[in-house]
């Protein structure tokens, strides 16, 4: 079989290494394809690579895996013929990189420039260009000079009255003594202080008003730098200091048009207003949010001084209330009522739009669960404006329906799930104490929740009722948090459907415990860090912190109260309870290479312990490996727990109980762009799950400190993923390397010795794994 695979690419492979030599097929008699771009710089400084190639005009074509796939495809058309294929190639292809020896030299003075402003004066950029048949080479050859740094700071105000507030806060200055004197950190700097003065009131203030006037020394390689901070340009001058003051500004009026677009936008005539807390609201009739749902909200608010981060905190709370599309707030002088002394007045308008007040949505997708086909449905109804406060209500109905293959005979069966869910989340922070500084800092959200789930499988059938408490905040633009206080779950087994395969299983095995009527009352609380800038190629890392506790408090109230039976098993309405700790962390690192190239990275760990009134973790609370997220070579619960081998895989619809207490799992993955919609990717997962506990029903599936590492099961593969744009089609092929169910010395294995297709395993999925 093995010999066939290569007899099949050994072609394709051939006909792109021989179209290496003359992909400059098409570049112009005289020209000559640029074919690499190189920076040398043999000192050290703090200017990274990337940012001297921000600045090089001219880079060669894209390559993929050391392939210039684009312009490969790009030299398979016939630039004489507009027909298909030749102007699809072309469009899903790169026409050559043409050298220009113009746009060479302006990036020499362009990286000159550069270093210049980065405090490097006098460096040194020099470029060498190599030809070798149709290919031209360049080198940029870069010798730092010795950088200025700053010897003194001094400020000379005209507006002395500037001068407390930014001299009170150069402890936050950008600028410091003995640093390298950096062009782009003087605009910071000036960036800075005008944030500054208009967090003070000073509305106009801008950073034109500050310039600087540096004096260099050659023989000290030294600048002494003075800041200047003009006086305003308008108005009269002080009769006494014959100065312009910079004017501070109050609010004087706020008014709010709640649904600006659709009232105002068709001349409606305002028939309605409101007087709220000294804020002005105009609407045509009755609004359809209330004024007390804004106000909550709005931090600009008459006789306050202007201040930035009130307008781009009012800005961000009311941009998240869920009936509004878009916010718009302007500022005029009102200039009919002076201030006192230099201080004047703004009017504030803020102009709310709002979207539709409901939605509809039907949802259908396949489903692929380790080879089980089956489909599911879900129909979907929001409400964004529920109570008039821009409480939203989102009800989803859904159903699903999987064929399950047995193991041995090929015979199917089928899994049945239907379920109601429901949740209504509130702008507001429903707590029994006062926390006014919080909520005004992060406008949390509180959300209640329901659903029930109702499954039948050929082993089992069960029901599952949640309810659960929750707030949900931002700490910062890239932290959030979610906090449960309260979480119910009630999971219901129907022993008349329950199977003699499945119980005879489970019989004197810790698993017989998530397969009885039981409660989880838990406490729970997810941090998540995504320092991502949308429309930025930049590095970025994700990181997600769970830490769980189940029936703590719950267990010293019957502990208190004496409410243990006589199975020493506490209970909470006739039906035991589990108890745990439960924590675990997923760390992801995204390195984006360019916007066509890019690597991911993630580490998760997780780990539960059982306690008090439980001797195993709940079914649903345990960590499992494999599937499409997951180990792609292994099915969803198809491997693990460490090297124990299930030897009842084979039996009639066995159930898949391979799951533990304890997760490791790492994978990396090289993402790429392929041709048109069509992204690839190469990947390798390593990774395991283990019990906490010792089971002599299952040797070797504990954690042991001197074994487990031998026990981490290891997979790569290849990937294609169709994006659409609204979705991401995904398919993974993946291959063993190592598999922990061998014998120790045998586990990792050839993949191409004796190969057969039926080694690889093909996981399909919506959207990224990671």
């Amino acid at each position: 079989m093995l010999h066939r695979v290569f007899s099949a690419g050994l072609p394709v492979l051939s006909v792109i290494v021989l179209t290496g030599c003359s992909q400059a097929r098409y570049v112009p008699k005289g020209d000559y394809l640029l074919s690499r771009n190189r920076i040398e710089t043999r000192q050290k400084s703090d200017i990274t690579q990337e940012e001297l190639q921000g600045y090089v005009l001219q880079n060669p074509n894209k390559r993929m895996l050391g392939i210039r796939l684009y312009l490969f495809l790009y030299n398979l058309s016939n630039p004489a013929k507009e027909k298909w294929p030749h102007n699809w190639l072309r469009k899903i292809g790169e026409e050559p990189v043409i050298f220009d020896s113009t746009l060479t030299k302006t990036s020499v003075d362009q990286l000159k420039q550069f270093l210049s402003n980065k405090g490097y004066n006098n460096s040194l950029v020099k470029d060498t260009v190599r030809f070798h048949r149709k290919n031209a080479s360049v080198l940029y050859r870069i010798e730092y000079g010795k950088p200025y740094r700053i010897r003194t700071i001094r400020y000379v105000f005209e507006d002395t009255a500037l001068a407390p507030i930014i001299l009170a806060d150069t402890v936050n200055s950008i600028l410091h003594k003995n640093i390298v004197f950096n062009k782009d950190k003087l605009g910071l700097e000036r960036t800075r202080i005008e944030s500054l003065l208009k967090e003070k009131g000073y509305f106009n203030f801008s950073k034109e008003y500050i310039f600087y006037e540096a004096v260099t020394n050659s023989l000290t390689d030294s600048v002494g730098l003075t800041m200047h901070v003009k006086e305003y340009i308008a108005g009269e001058p002080d009769p006494h200091t014959k100065i312009r003051p910079h004017p501070k500004y109050r609010i004087r009026e706020v008014q709010v048009f709640p649904d600006f677009a659709d009232n105002f936008g068709n001349n409606k005539k305002i028939n309605d207003t409101a007087f709220v807390k000294n804020v002005y609201f105009l609407t045509p009739g009755r609004p359809n949010l209330k004024p007390n749902a804004i106000m909550s909200r709005n931090y600009i608010l008459p006789g306050e001084y202007y201040k930035l981060s009130d307008v781009n905190r009012t800005y961000r709370n009311l941009s998240n209330l869920s009936i509004v599309r878009f916010t718009n707030i302007t500022f005029k002088e009102a200039d009919s009522i002076s201030g006192f002394g230099n201080d004047r007045y703004l009017d504030c308008r803020i102009e709310l739009t709002q979207k539709k007040l409901q939605s509809l949505q039907f949802e259908i997708a396949g489903t692929n669960s380790s080879g089980d086909l089956g489909a599911r449905g879900s129909l979907v109804y929001s409400n964004f404006n529920l109570f008039r406060g821009a409480e939203v209500l989102n009800m989803r109905f859904t159903g699903a329906l999987e064929s399950l293959k047995n193991q041995t005979n090929g015979q199917y069966k089928s899994m049945r799930e239907f379920g109601i869910s429901s949740n209504i989340v509130f702008p507001k922070f429903f707590a029994p104490f006062r926390f006014e500084g919080f909520v005004k800092r992060y406008a949390p959200k509180t959300s209640i929740a329901a659903s029930i789930n109702y499954q039948s499988r050929p082993d089992y059938t069960r029901s599952i009722a949640n309810a659960s408490f929750y707030y949900k905040w931002n700490s910062t633009p890239y932290l959030s948090h979610t906090f449960y206080p309260i979480e119910l779950n009630y999971i219901r087994i129907y022993k008349i459907n329950f199977s003699k395969e499945l119980q005879d299983f489970i019989t004197n095995s810790p698993l017989a415990y998530s397969f009885e009527n039981h409660v989880i009352n838990d406490i729970r609380y997810t941090l998540e860090l995504n320092n991502q800038t949308l429309g930025k190629s930049r590095n970025f890392v994700f990181t997600r912190v769970n830490l769980e506790s189940a029936a703590f408090f719950l267990h010293l109230a019957n502990n208190g109260f004496n409410h243990q039976n006589d199975s020493s098993t506490y209970r909470l309405f006739n039906v035991p309870y589990f108890q745990y700790i439960l924590g675990d962390v997923d760390l992801r690192y995204y390195n984006v290479i360019d916007r066509q190239n890019r690597v991911v990275m993630r580490v998760f760990a997780g780990a539960g312990v059982p306690y008090g009134n439980s001797n195993a973790l709940p079914y649903e609370k345990k960590y499992f490996s494999g599937g499409p997220n997951s180990m792609r070579a292994w099915g969803t619960r198809d491997l693990g727990p460490g090297s124990y081998v299930d030897k009842t895989s084979d039996s009639l619809f066995y159930f898949p109980n391979r799951n533990g207490d304890i997760k490791l799992e790492g994978n990396i993955e090289y993402r790429f762009k392929l041709i048109w919609k069509i992204e690839s990717a190469l990947f390798l997962d390593a990774g395991n799950v283990w019990n906490m506990k010792k089971d002599p029903e299952k040797p070797n599936a504990e954690f042991s400190w001197n074994r487990f590492y031998k026990e981490i099961a290891v997979a790569s593969g290849l990937g294609f993923r169709f994006d659409f744009s609204f979705f991401l089609l995904r398919v993974d092929i993946g291959l063993r390397l190592r598999d922990p169910s061998f014998t120790d010395g045998e586990r990792w294995t050839n993949p191409f010795h004796n190969f057969d297709f039926g080694d690889l395993h093909f996981k399909f999925g919506i959207g990224y794994p990671f």
